[in-house]
């Protein structure tokens, strides 16, 4: 299996994401419910704080992965629903670091969608998240 990022030769160059991800050879794609910050025993966590909500979704998300025998360099797609794009925004060298620490240097392709209200009371962010393991 082969994982490459895509990316138009004539563009300017993405900053901490993707625009296409194209997988070939033997594999088994991985698709991860939408996870919010809970811990293991589905408390919420981060009390209010942005990023360290955002590390601990991220955390949940490597740890599904490795359950599956995989590694953050195996996700292709993230979809990042925020209450608020502007706690995102404010606080993104913070966010990119928390990003770095968990998941490493590996960038799939990734949409940031603001929504009117998630699910599980206290959460600020979900993340749904799409991966291709090696068969």
């Amino acid at each position: 299996m082969q994982i490459d990022t895509i990316h138009p030769s004539d563009w300017k160059p993405a900053s901490g994401y993707a625009n296409g991800m194209l997988v070939t050879g033997d594999h088994r794609p991985l698709y991860l419910a939408g996870q919010v910050a809970w811990d293991a025993d589905q408390n919420i966590v981060g009390d209010g704080d942005f990023v360290a909500q955002f590390r601990q979704v991220l955390s949940n998300i490597r740890a599904i992965l490795e359950e599956a025998g995989g590694r953050p360099e195996h996700l292709v797609r993230l979809t990042i629903f925020v209450l608020d794009k502007d706690d995102y925004m404010g606080r993104l060298r913070e966010v990119g670091a928390a990003y770095r620490d968990v998941l490493g240097r590996h960038f799939p392709a990734m949409s940031l969608v603001q929504v009117a209200a998630l699910l599980e009371p206290g959460a600020l962010l979900e993340i749904e998240a799409t991966a291709c393991l090696p068969a």
